[in-house]
């Protein structure tokens, strides 16, 4: 039988999704399977609406092995299990002449744990197991979320957090799940055998495609012990978000409260001359941290240092004392020890890393109002990690919206551990860079407006010049706008101010769940809806409700961020420009993600406004206008402002 053809495949793909074919996505799915045909690598930039779901899903089920993909962001690892998978296999299925199996694998903590639910969670008061059920009173929202879990339990097939309609706080769920070092393991556990997240693991090693989140692929690449199925193929959609993912998992912390945690849970599984040794390095320690001022610590002051010697070795004998003791008098023995021990390693393994003085991390204290001081520590670099775990034994794709910073992917490149494109050697792995473009017509959808006129904005300080502008924007495209602010306080003190000066309604991060106030910022044209970060890369809405795209400022890293400052100054000590590579790199992909927010449809128009002059008069700025979307660009705010007028008129005048 001869080999179906990949155009065929994609075309009976995209006619079951119901969606078009386009040049990009074909180009795109041909690059892919070239890479796993070929064993290579490829770095892929595919804009909003190419269909590069289907562009790698395609290429991948007809080659056959198995294949991993990993993303970002939990709304797109549902679209591929509950909308693309499906009709994808379903479509191909008579020309493959198989049906592709394909599964979702998450961390065990997103997982509903039976034995946890069933025997009640190890208390650091209490000598045994705690039933959160009895504990809780039905009438709170702790309690009435506890049971809600327990009838969920019954019912639900899979046991995953993210199934459970609508979700529950954080302090619930931690009430019927564990880590996965907290995890008695199968053979151990009277529920092994029903267990959700031992039957997740078992579809995954069943599948054909096993999709699974950045996060994941970062404990699998960092642990060492393989958490996901062996592969040939890896995909990495949302591939700009990889190396904040992977050095979120490679880093520690250390506060008082978590010590504290460790001490208890540990102090009724050893004797009395082991534990104290552990209480007394744990004061130690919080007195240390009470005095702690945030910033990075280039080297370990000395009281710090004695305190976390202290930590390292009186954990280090809880551990080994743990493992030897048994006490039948305490209830579910296994379980408490285990969560004793998983919080003593804890302890343990970062206050032996951040002694350990390795020149490759950044330690540093962070301060936060309501939870006191924090001891971080994270690597300087993840690159050399992703090199080594990600590129040696597989073919890997990445790929996003926005990959070329610049206009090229070497900087992207370089973060994961790669050369520079085209650069050959030994140990070098071999990658092609490919942008196959956007569908939308950027110049004649988009404008990219500079507002040059306004003063560069300064670290602190109200901006009135910047907020008389948002609000005649604002007036002009009537509402529509969603402001990307670079701090919280810089969102929470435009939403105040134009509050008292505007009739269109403002809804502001934080006020509501965010899904909450994406649905009412698309459902009235009129809203405005101002935040930060998630906003940035989060928000989805086509359409008249979201025409003006409004970013404050510049989102370079804050000066006193410990680990990008630090990350900088080791470019510059190599001889190499700090800012542009860590800086102004940062900026690029944030701008990227935000200006994408403007145009999601073919029938999209609007304006991006940026009103920071540093984009249009600084040397860097044509290194960030070059990541943006190809809009046509103005610093004329006259011209702004008569096209969002036209741009509101037009969408009025369709009942919009």
């Amino acid at each position: 039988m001869t080999k179906p053809s990949l155009p065929d495949l994609l075309h009976a793909a995209v006619s079951a999704v119901g969606g078009t074919e386009r040049p990009g996505q074909v180009a795109m799915a041909e690059a892919v399977a070239e890479a796993i045909d070929g064993n290579s690598h490829r770095l892929i930039q595919a804009g909003t609406g190419t269909g590069k779901s289907l562009g790698y899903l395609v290429p991948a089920l007809a080659h056959g092995e198995r294949v991993v993909v990993a993303t970002a962001t939990l709304a797109l690892q549902r679209q591929l299990v509950e909308r693309d998978l499906p009709r994808t296999v379903e479509a191909l299925h008579p020309q493959l002449r198989r049906r592709p199996q394909f599964a979702m694998l998450k961390g065990r903590s997103n997982y509903l744990c039976l034995h946890r639910l069933h025997e009640g969670a190890p208390q650091d008061e209490e000598e045994g197991l705690f039933d959160q059920f009895e504990a809780a009173a039905p009438t709170s929202k702790l309690g009435q979320d506890l049971l809600r879990l327990r009838d969920w339990a019954d019912e639900t097939e899979t046991g995953d957090r993210d199934d459970l309609t609508p979700g529950v706080s954080d302090k619930a769920w931690s009430q019927i799940s564990v880590s996965s070092r907290e995890c008695l393991g199968a053979t151990k556990c009277a529920y092994g055998a029903e267990c959700f997240a031992e039957a997740a693991r078992e579809r995954a090693k069943l599948a054909d495609v096993v999709v699974t989140n950045h996060a994941l692929l970062a404990i699998d690449a960092i642990e060492g012990a393989p958490v996901l199925p062996q592969h040939e193929v890896l995909i990495v959609d949302e591939a700009h978000e990889l190396v904040s993912r992977v050095t979120g998992v490679a880093t520690g912390e250390l506060t008082p409260g978590q010590v504290n945690r460790a001490v208890k849970r540990s102090a009724k599984l050893v004797d009395e001359k082991t534990a104290d040794s552990l209480q007394t390095a744990s004061e130690t320690f919080e007195r240390v941290m009470e005095l702690a001022l945030p910033g990075r610590l280039e080297e370990i002051p000395e009281d710090l240092g004695y305190a976390l010697m202290a930590l390292r070795d009186a954990s280090r004998s809880v551990i080994s004392a743990i493992g030897t003791t048994r006490d039948k008098s305490v209830h579910d023995e296994d379980a408490v020890r285990k969560q004793a021990l998983a919080a003593v390693e804890s302890v343990h393994g970062v206050a032996e890393r951040i002694m350990a003085g390795s020149e490759y991390d950044v330690v540093w204290y962070e301060r936060h109002d309501r939870f006191g001081a924090t001891l971080r520590v994270a690597p300087l670099s993840v690159s050399g990690l992703l090199r080594e775990k990600l590129f040696e034994d597989r073919s890997v794709v990445l790929t996003s919206a926005t990959l070329k910073l610049g206009g090229d992917f070497n900087g992207v490149a370089a973060s994961m551990g790669l050369s520079p494109e085209g650069v050959e050697g030994d140990d070098v792995p071999q990658w092609k860079g490919l942008d196959v473009g956007s569908p939308f017509d950027y110049p004649k959808q988009g404008i990219l407006y500079v507002a040059k006129h306004l003063a560069t904005p300064g670290r602190e300080g109200t901006r009135g010049d910047m907020m008389d502008e948002l609000a005649e924007l604002i007036e002009a495209a009537g509402g529509r706008t969603l402001g990307l602010f670079s701090s919280m306080r810089g969102a929470k003190a435009a939403a105040e101010e134009l509050r008292g000066r505007l009739e269109n309604p403002i809804l502001l991060q934080g006020e509501e769940t965010l899904g909450e106030l994406i649905k009412n910022f698309a459902a009235d044209p009129k809203t405005c809806l101002f935040g930060t970060l998630s906003l940035w890369q989060g928000v989805d809405v086509p359409g008249p409700s979201c025409q003006l795209v409004v970013m404050d400022r510049i989102p370079f890293p804050r000066p006193d961020d410990p680990l990008m400052s630090a990350r900088q100054k080791s470019v510059e000590e190599r001889g190499g420009n700090g800012f542009m590579s860590v800086a102004a790199t940062h900026a690029a992909l944030l701008m990227a993600q935000g200006a994408g927010r403007l145009v999601r449809a073919t029938g999209d128009k609007g304006v991006v406004a940026v009103l920071d002059p540093r984009l249009a008069t600084a040397r860097y700025g044509s290194f960030l206008r070059a990541t943006l979307p190809d809009f046509w660009y103005t610093t004329d705010r006259n011209q702004a402002r008569r096209s969002l007028a036209a741009i509101d008129a037009a969408a009025q005048a369709e009942g919009k």
